[in-house]
């Protein structure tokens, strides 16, 4: 089992499903539960701060690995320093590619779309997923956190980025897989928008400064206003996000 080995840590983000009682049920995990929801970035970094060791492995709810696979990542890890962090190839439960691989937003294209890698056994790639993505604990321990101006969207676009700001590269391992259902969320469709377009101008004006930002959120404002998308507004204009206080 992947506990024998591993040290896991799941923080239950307020869920609803019967997650809390799972404790009894693999006693060697240790669970951090949340009252609500607070946003991925909040509760990635509420896990974070509680690992122990030289690798860490960031999977999402919706993806399945074995413990064989989190090993050959590591393995990997180990032996390329150039490398900042490892990926396994991520696949559907008939083991089909599923997207994965994406550019960093810029101020011309702010909303890359997810694509399925193409390549051979080691891709190297801009930013990827955050569903499953493994990097050495001093990268964390150098970054502090994941910048929590993210709520649900954008602590996986920002930890690439920064691995990339470290001139270390980003790879994909096609002979590693782990299943991904990208099952959806339960939050409202509509909050997932507004924080989606506020963590877009968070990293925009992050990265490509304060201009990129501020004209990404007024063009995306006027767009929201004339298409009734509310959520949309106040993501852009208050940055209002998934993060627990809503």
């Amino acid at each position: 089992m992947l506990g024998d080995t591993h040290r896991i840590i799941v923080v239950d983000n307020g869920s609803r499903d019967g997650t809390e009682a799972l404790s009894d049920e693999f006693p060697a995990v240790r669970f951090s539960r949340l009252p609500k929801n607070f946003g991925l970035t909040k509760a990635l970094n509420i896990g974070l701060r509680s690992v122990e060791g030289e690798y860490i492995l960031c999977l999402h709810d919706d993806a399945r690995i074995t413990g064989e696979a989190v090993n050959r990542l590591a393995d990997f890890l180990e032996s390329r320093p150039e490398v900042g962090a490892v990926c396994p190839l991520l696949t559907d439960d008939s083991g089909n590619p599923v997207p994965q691989v994406r550019a960093l937003p810029t101020p011309g294209n702010p909303d890359p779309a997810l694509t399925v890698p193409s390549g051979g056994e080691e891709i190297v790639t801009e930013c990827v997923s955050g569903a499953a993505i493994m990097f050495r604990a001093f990268f964390l321990r150098a970054l502090r956190q994941v910048d929590e101006r993210y709520g649900t969207y954008g602590s996986g676009i920002e930890i690439c980025a920064q691995i990339r700001r470290a001139a270390k590269k980003i790879v994909i391992l096609r002979t590693v897989t782990a299943i991904h259902e990208g099952l959806a969320s339960p939050m409202p469709g509509g909050a997932l928008e507004g924080d989606r377009a506020a963590g877009t101008a968070a990293f925009l004006g992050k990265h490509h400064g304060l201009v990129s930002g501020l004209t990404y959120r007024l063009k995306t404002a006027l767009a929201a206003l004339f298409t009734f998308r509310f959520s949309v507004l106040a993501g852009v204009l208050s940055g209002q996000k998934i993060d627990g206080t809503g």
